[in-house]
């Protein structure tokens, strides 16, 4: 339950995200609580009924679920019964009564909560995470839905001021004021030390496994280095010469499958180092939580990771080029610098909250 005064009139925040895996739920999932740590304030969460959070050891004790869909015919399906769906949605809104309405992550549907808003006069925030949709990544028609959802905004939040510019130049560049915050990492970890194990330091890619990821770029880095490693490329994507050529390589593993939700935390503390070899990125949340679970991060500089990693001790940036990746890996395997302090993930989540709640009177 949220802290509220003794006869103070609790701030009602309404926070959905309508994905069945991922990074969309989990945001959500967060977000709530850490607008739940705030004073005087009163959240419902509005979840899929698919969300596979929903069945990991993280799971929200209260939340409202949505029947979605699971596959691009599904989702037509959906979209026939939307009156429907409206008006279960006008529902929710009405007993609620929420002052803020927040999209932690937007996705085909959101059309429908943000029409319901704005009858409502309900002031309306979207979490937009990418500008345009990556290559091979996203869901059809992505960037139109979005310009369409934020059409219905009032505030726009981006984890990257790269993202912002991006949003706010341009032929569609939004009406609507834009705040860029950063990615906090996500809630878990047990906090174990890198190099601790004592057997060959630990690589590891985790993520969608798409072009723009740097596969090629990975798999033409890892012969350079002259350390002794083992390296997992860890994640769910489609099959292609980068992956197989990975797969190849003496020490290295490649694991197409998808990550449930209650294995991520011990994945990414298996690592020493989290390598993250992007060719174009907006943000990257894998490198937030490594962050914060006392990993290293070797990181590109393309994008918004240049602003999430430069100022921090644990990172190295390189250019994105294989002989680059490999002299940032071996700087990290040759004089690793001390770890900072473990940040407290959930402290994170409520100063988000607080900063897009204030963000309204900006």
């Amino acid at each position: 339950m949220s802290r509220r005064s003794e006869g103070s009139p609790a701030r009602r925040i309404l926070v959905w995200q309508w994905g069945r895996r991922g990074a969309g739920p989990r945001i959500a999932v967060d977000l709530a609580g850490g607008l739940k740590r705030l004073p005087e304030t009163e959240v419902l969460l509005c979840l899929s009924e698919r969300a596979e959070i929903l069945r990991s050891k993280n799971a929200p004790e209260a939340v409202v679920k949505v029947a979605t869909y699971s596959s691009l015919r599904g989702l037509l399906k959906r979209l026939l019964t939307a009156p429907w769906l409206r008006r279960q949605l006008a529902r929710i809104v009405r007993d609620f009564r929420p002052e803020v309405a927040i999209c932690a992550m937007p996705g085909p549907l959101d059309m429908l909560m943000t029409q319901v808003l704005h009858r409502a006069g309900v002031w309306t925030v979207v979490i937009v995470h990418d500008a345009q949709p990556h290559p091979g990544d996203g869901y059809p028609l992505q960037a139109l839905l979005q310009r369409r959802l934020i059409r219905h905004a009032d505030q726009i939040v981006t984890f990257s001021r790269h993202v912002a510019d991006g949003l706010t130049s341009g032929p569609h560049a939004v009406s609507c004021p834009v705040t860029a915050l950063a990615h906090p990492p996500f809630i878990g970890g047990t906090g174990t030390v890198p190099f601790a194990h004592g057997g060959a330091p630990r690589i590891l890619m985790f993520g969608r496994l798409l072009p723009y990821k740097g596969l090629d770029l990975l798999a033409e880095a890892l012969p350079h280095v002259c350390h002794a490693f083992e390296c997992r490329v860890v994640g769910h994507g489609p099959q292609s010469p980068e992956l197989h050529r990975l797969a190849t390589l003496e020490n290295v593993s490649v694991e197409n499958r998808w990550v449930e939700e209650d294995a991520l935390p011990a994945l990414v503390e298996w690592a020493d180092i989290v390598v993250l070899p992007y060719r174009e990125a907006s943000q990257s949340g894998v490198g937030a939580m490594a962050i914060a679970s006392g990993r290293y991060v070797v990181a590109t500089r393309v994008g918004g990771l240049v602003e999430q990693f430069v100022d921090d001790p644990q990172a190295v940036l390189c250019n994105p080029d294989p002989a680059a990746i490999a002299r940032a890996l071996e700087t990290l395997l040759e004089a690793p610098p001390p770890i900072r302090p473990r940040v407290d993930n959930a402290q994170e989540w409520e100063n988000l909250a607080r900063d897009i709640l204030a963000s309204r009177n900006a």
